[in-house]
C-alpha cells in the first residue's frame, strides 16, 4: 500500500537572498556577489524538505498569481473542511491565525476518535513567533514545535528548560520539541523523559535559511515513520545541519529517513 502524504499548512512567500562576502556593519554599504530568488514560508520550506527527503506530501497556503502579491489570506477552518482527511496519515501546521487554526486541530481530533486507529491522522503543530495570540496552539498537536524565540519569551534560557517548563501546556501525550542552534535539539516525550540531540555543524556555515524548517521536516518524517524521539531528533539535527553548509535545499539529497 502507499505511503499516505504528510500535509503543511501555512504560509508560501518569496525570499530575495542578496550575497555577500562578509555580513555588513551596521549603517555601510556592502557589493553585492550574488542574488536569488526562492520560495520561501515555513509550511512550504518543510514540505519542499519532505518531498527531497522523499516523502509523499501536500501543501496547503494561499498562492500568488505571480511572483509577489499583497495580503495573501491565511487558510480558515471553512478551507480546512474541504480537505479529505482519509487521504493524509499526517498534518502539520505552522502557527499563524490561531484561532482558525485550533479549530481545525479540533477537527481532526474529533475524525481521530470516530475512526479506527490505524487510520487516524497524527498532528504537529510550530510556535515559532513570540506572540501571546499563538500560544493557545500549544495545546493542541500530537507534536509541538516551539523556537527558541518563544522559550525565551516564557522565561526559559535554554532547550532543556523549555520543553521542561512548557510540557504542561501541551495535551497528555504529546511531544514537546525545542531547537536551540549550535547547542542542537530537547524533547519531552509522552513518558516525560527528556531526550536531547546535539548539533551538527557542517565545515563551513553557507546558508541558515529555513534550518529549521529543515530540522521540523527531518523530525516529522522520522517519527511519520516510527521511529523513537530520540533518533528523529538527531536525525532532524543532522539534516539541518547539512542544509545549514549548502544554498537553498538541494544539498539535502541522499539523506532520506
Amino acid at each position: 500500500m502507499a505511503e499516505k502524504p504528510i500535509l503543511c499548512i501555512g504560509l508560501v512567500c518569496l525570499d530575495i537572498i542578496s550575497v555577500v562576502d562578509r555580513y555588513p556593519a551596521e549603517d555601510t554599504d556592502t557589493r553585492c556577489l550574488s542574488q536569488r530568488w526562492q520560495r520561501g514560508g515555513n509550511a512550504s520550506n518543510t514540505c519542499t524538505v519532505l518531498a527531497l527527503l522523499g516523502a509523499p506530501c501536500a501543501f496547503m497556503g494561499s498562492l500568488a498569481p505571480g511572483n509577489a502579491a499583497d495580503n495573501l489570506p491565511d487558510v480558515t477552518l471553512a478551507d480546512f473542511e474541504q480537505v479529505d482527511l482519509s487521504q493524509y496519515k499526517w498534518i502539520h501546521w505552522e502557527g499563524r491565525n490561531a484561532s482558525e487554526q485550533v479549530k481545525m486541530l479540533q477537527r481532526v481530533e474529533r475524525h481521530n476518535r470516530e475512526c479506527p486507529a490505524a487510520e487516524r491522522v497524527a498532528t504537529s503543530v510550530e510556535v515559532e513567533k513570540p506572540r501571546p495570540d499563538l500560544y493557545p496552539l500549544l495545546g493542541y498537536g500530537d507534536v509541538v514545535f516551539v523556537s527558541k524565540d518563544v522559550a525565551k519569551d516564557f522565561g526559559f534560557c535554554s532547550a532543556p528548560e523549555a520543553v521542561r517548563g512548557l510540557h504542561r501546556h501541551v495535551k497528555p501525550g504529546a511531544t514537546l520539541i525545542c531547537a536551540w542552534a549550535e547547542e542542537g535539539a530537547d524533547a519531552v516525550g509522552p513518558d516525560g523523559l527528556l531526550v536531547h540531540s546535539d548539533a551538527f555543524s557542517p565545515e563551513a556555515v553557507v546558508d541558515t535559511l529555513g534550518a529549521g524548517d529543515t530540522f521540523n521536516a527531518a523530525v516529522i518524517l522520522a517519527l511519520s515513520r516510527g521511529r523513537p524521539l530520540r533518533e528523529a531528533l538527531v536525525y532532524g539535527c543532522q539534516v539541518a545541519g547539512r542544509k545549514c553548509g549548502v544554498p537553498g535545499y538541494d544539498g539535502i539529497v541522499g539523506t532520506g529517513c
